[in-house]
């Protein structure tokens, strides 16, 4: 149940992180104004807090592992909200940062 909590965590933290910077790239990028950019701001503030949330109690490992999360969320990203059509290498790349994830996150520790 912690892992199946985690994953959805991460889910939430990529949504509001990739979520908040494209808002801050389409308001100052596309010219579409101060509350898109307001809008990605607090959408990058709820990921700095959803973060928080995860069960393990090691930033620097949350923060790592969350690294893989965040490349295969924003490629998944890309496709869906511009179009962006990832190929074979962007999808081995993404793969290849969610086993590291993975790994870090959810391998046994001799505690």
């Amino acid at each position: 149940m912690l892992v199946a909590r985690s994953i959805a965590l991460f889910v939430v933290a990529a949504l509001c992180e990739i979520g908040g910077a494209w808002l801050v790239w389409q308001g100052v990028r596309e010219h579409r104004g101060l509350l898109w950019v307001g809008a990605g701001v607090l959408a990058l503030g709820a990921y700095g807090f959803v973060a928080t949330l995860q069960p393990d109690a090691h930033f620097g490992r949350i923060l790592a592992a969350y690294g893989g999360v965040f490349v295969a969320g924003s490629l998944a990203w890309a496709a869906v909200a511009d179009g962006y059509r990832p190929d074979r290498w962007d999808v081995t790349g993404a793969a290849i940062c969610l086993a590291g994830m993975a790994i870090i996150m959810y391998m046994p520790r001799g505690r």
